[in-house]
């Protein structure tokens, strides 16, 4: 009964009813006709299809489930923008601080270069200024003489970083020497003849020998003071 409806299945009915009636000869009366017809009529009349009920409500059900589902999938698409958008902002942010992290390094690695060359040049210069000091030639030093000349070649805050390394490499004598392996001076220059590119008195005069070891020091480790903080480390320099 898919498409049948209540109403043609009861006026198939009377039809027949009234048909069965005429052929048998039952006459009545114009009120029993009508009193015998109409409630077939009347309930013919009143009803509705079956088939048309629920589809009518499948319809209104299946359109308030699609707008549900449509409205499910648009706050679920909002949502998921809603992360994507968050997730890029996260991203976004860790890269920025990585990158201004990067920046901050290398400015500061930068400057700490220049202070640290800025300090060798002052270092350097301040050596300079001293190495032209005129100390005067004699036959033999004291190593109360010999402290003094390098007070006067030297900063006085890096006498002492350097002092430290003469007291371990020489005990300040100007004309030590190392039987195994030649290294000769106050600083044990290795050879000794190295200190030749300070003067040609290298192996008598101390100022000579403090003039180079000074410089040695300086181009290889900064100061006296980077010397000896490497020294102490390896316990040579």
């Amino acid at each position: 009964m898919s498409r049948i409806s209540v109403r043609g299945f009861a006026v198939a009915s009377a039809t027949a009813v009234t048909t069965v009636g005429a052929v048998v000869g039952v006459a009545a009366g114009s009120e029993q006709q009508q009193g015998s017809s109409d409630p077939i009529e009347a309930t013919a009349a009143d009803s509705t299809l079956l088939a048309d009920i629920p589809a009518g409500q499948q319809a209104v059900a299946q359109g308030a489930s699609l707008a549900q589902q449509a409205d499910v999938q648009s706050t679920a698409a909002d949502a998921e923008a809603k992360k994507s958008a968050e997730e890029s902002a996260r991203k976004q942010a860790a890269k920025d601080a990585k990158a201004k992290k990067a920046a901050a390094d290398k400015a500061a690695a930068e400057k700490l270069a220049k202070e640290r060359e800025e300090k060798k040049q002052e270092v350097a210069s301040r050596s300079a200024k001293r190495e032209a000091v005129d100390i005067p030639q004699k036959a033999s030093y004291t190593i109360a003489e010999t402290q003094a000349i390098a007070r006067q070649m030297m900063a006085s805050d890096q006498f002492q970083c350097f002092s430290n390394i003469v007291d371990h490499e020489s005990g300040w004598n100007y004309k030590a020497t190392n039987a195994s392996s030649g290294a000769y001076g106050l600083v044990q220059a290795l050879p000794g003849s190295k200190m030749a590119s300070a003067g040609a008195d290298w192996r008598t005069n101390p100022a000579t020998q403090i003039k180079w070891g000074l410089n040695y020091m300086n181009d290889r480790y900064g100061s006296p003071c980077g010397a000896w903080s490497f020294w102490q480390a390896n316990s040579w320099y």
